[in-house]
């Protein structure tokens, strides 16, 4: 299920979109824990950008994590951008009390504006529940497909429902960061 994640524009191709957002260093870890096998290179291309030393309770220029992406992104590529979206619940901060599939999805949202400040103009993860055993995550955040896929894949594994064998995660064709649309769609069903 390899999403098409649109290739962040470097930083000297923009003007930072996000000049007062900022992002707090344990959600950050996640790249570390995501890049398991390279982590002196998660932390280089962190540095690169000016996120270091990384601290789990210091905030960080938006821009310089979404930078840190692109590096990732075009150097690694996007299956290890997948893999730190998938470390994010073990490392971002969560709402509590989270116990099943629907408000593990629902906590997307919250959880990304707990770990980010400065701004209410950088996107969401908008839950919005289809039928009885499927839903669709809006994702219209700066942040790559394959990133939100990770997270998605994570919250859906940690969060299946007893009675269902499999969660299935499907990137809608029909809307992409990547195209330029303002989001990308997942179908969720399980």
């Amino acid at each position: 299920m390899e999403s098409n994640a649109p290739p962040l524009k470097a930083k000297s191709e923009m003007n930072d979109p996000y000049p007062n957002s900022q992002v707090v260093g344990q959600s950050i870890l996640a790249i570390v824990g995501g890049m398991e096998v390279v982590q002196a290179r998660a932390l280089r291309i962190l540095e690169e950008n000016g996120i270091a030393p990384l601290k789990a309770d210091v905030w960080y220029p938006m821009s310089s994590l979404l930078n840190s992406f692109q590096l990732i992104f075009e150097k690694i590529g996007p299956s290890t951008v997948r893999a730190i979206g998938r470390k994010i619940p073990d490392n971002a901060r969560f709402p509590a009390n989270v116990d099943s599939l629907e408000k593990g999805l629902r906590s997307i949202d919250v959880a990304y504006h707990l770990n980010h400040r400065g701004s209410d103009k950088i996107g969401d993860y908008r839950y919005e529940q289809m039928d009885r055993r499927s839903a669709r995550m809006v994702c219209d955040n700066p942040y790559p497909c394959d990133l939100d896929l990770g997270l998605i894949e994570a919250v859906c594994d940690r969060f299946r429902p007893k009675d269902a064998l499999w969660v299935r995660i499907e990137h809608d064709p029909k809307s992409c960061r990547r195209r330029g649309d303002a989001s990308c769609t997942y179908l969720i069903t399980w």
